[in-house]
């Protein structure tokens, strides 16, 4: 039977997934965008994954003796879920590579959420980075697609 740590690290690190690369954050991302393109998870199952992150990776980094250890990667794969809900067909690779931007660089207030304590802060700055991310593309959507751009300066 496995123990209780031994779940909580599956969970924090993607089955491991974390463990794979001097780039985990990459690898995920990329593996929840292939994911997100198969199957789209609706609204309840981002959230789902968000509050097992919270919880596992507060459990995770504990037992670790680090804040946000490096591989701890659900947070990736919200954030990237995030980045591309419910965009038009072709902006989710636009929405992973602009997401990996925001999550490498944490501009205000992505910077800020990572501040958080425990697993909410390690959430928190991938969950403000795929929102952030998410209103830049529908926004640029809505300007230049859409048309929105014209009716601004008209």
């Amino acid at each position: 039977m496995m123990n209780s740590r031994k779940i909580f690290e599956l969970i924090s690190t993607v089955l491991g997934l974390g463990r794979f690369t001097p780039m985990p954050g990459t690898l995920a991302s990329v593996a929840a965008f292939i994911l997100y393109a198969v199957f789209e998870p609706s609204w309840w199952i981002i959230l789902l994954v968000f509050l097992a992150g919270v919880y596992s990776s507060d459990i995770y980094s504990r037992n670790k003796g680090l804040s946000d250890p490096s591989e701890v990667v659900i947070d990736e794969v919200v954030g990237t879920w995030i980045a591309m809900y419910h965009l038009p067909s072709g902006f989710g690779l636009p929405a992973l590579f602009l997401f990996r931007i925001i999550d490498i660089i944490k501009p205000f207030p992505v910077n800020r959420a990572e501040d958080l304590p425990g697993g909410i802060g390690i959430m928190a700055d991938d969950v403000v980075g795929g929102i952030i991310t998410n209103l830049i593309l529908w926004a640029l959507y809505w300007l230049y697609i859409k048309g929105g751009f014209s009716l601004i300066l008209s």
